[in-house]
């Protein structure tokens, strides 16, 4: 397999451009046997929530991998976020910290996200601003923050953040996030870098053209046309063959024409792509409640 290349953060600090998600792995058995699936593989960038409620199960695989001597802990590089509910105030934005660092059983987390601007996520910058001081947090970042809002909190904050993970995808290229992050030297990552299961490109024919003429998948043809944008992405699955699959796009390119074949393929700010903007997802998100 070839090396997973980097992204260097505005701190100096080396990010892989490809790692590994668990949302929605509840089972704690499952998750744990997924990641440490994924580090044998060669991922090194796990990627976990809060919310998700399997940091622990996460945590577990990483101490199995290092006591295994599969990799070391410095050769990680472990990311959550933390959930609305914890965004009250910065004391509760302190513990959530605290709470992610103690769940994984870890002493540091190598990068850390505000999952949503939702409630008071000024404080909770603040309270992850500190933590990053301390070294208890090797980057910062936020996560679903929109052109426009990013560009106000870039304008405000101390530290600016590290990385924006949002949706980026063949059906949502987001090209002006993408600018936007651009200037503020903000990293872009991808959730749903295949498309969240929405959109069945494995059909698509031009993608499946492209995907025969470099003998690849039409998932590595995607994940390879994110990585080409310079944005980080982590794919998810439970399915060991997949897991080694998606990671196997560091050995080809895509040419010019075909990167724009792809992007054409772009809906725009359409249905679930803007759930971010509907009143009742922002009322969801502010009422779930992930700890008592």
């Amino acid at each position: 397999m070839s090396q997973i290349e980097t992204v260097r953060l505005h701190n100096g600090l080396e990010m892989p451009l490809e790692g590994f998600g668990v949302f929605q792995v509840r089972d704690k058995e499952e998750c744990k046997r997924a990641v440490l699936d994924a580090i044998k593989a060669g991922y090194r960038l796990i990627d976990t929530a809060a919310s998700y409620t399997n940091e622990d199960a996460v945590g577990e695989a990483v101490r199995e991998a290092i006591s295994e001597g599969i990799c070391t802990r410095e050769e990680l590089f472990i990311t959550s976020k933390m959930w609305v509910q914890d965004m009250e105030n910065i004391d509760m934005a302190r513990a959530a910290i605290d709470a992610s660092i103690k769940n994984m059983g870890l002493e540091y987390i190598d990068l850390y996200l505000l999952h949503q601007a939702m409630k008071d996520y000024f404080s909770a910058w603040r309270a992850m601003e500190e933590a990053y001081e301390a070294g208890k947090l090797k980057a910062i970042g936020v996560s679903n923050f929109y052109p426009h809002v990013l560009t106000n909190f870039c304008e405000t904050v101390k530290i600016r953040p590290m990385v924006n993970q949002v949706e980026l995808h063949p059906y949502f290229t987001q090209e002006d996030a993408l600018e936007t992050m651009k200037y503020y030297d903000v990293v872009p990552e991808a959730w749903a870098p295949l498309g969240g299961g929405r959109y069945n490109p494995f059909e698509n024919e031009m993608l499946k053209e492209i995907a025969v003429k470099h003998n690849k998948s039409v998932g590595q043809v995607i994940l390879r046309w994110n990585v080409q944008r310079g944005v980080v992405v982590i794919p998810k699955s439970t399915h060991k063959e997949r897991i080694i699959e998606n990671v196997n796009i560091w050995d080809f390119a895509l040419s010019e024409d075909e990167m724009k074949q792809i992007s054409s393929l772009d809906q725009g700010y359409v249905g679930t792509a803007v759930k971010h903007f509907d009143p009742e997802f922002v009322r969801m998100c502010n009422q779930r409640k992930i700890h008592d």
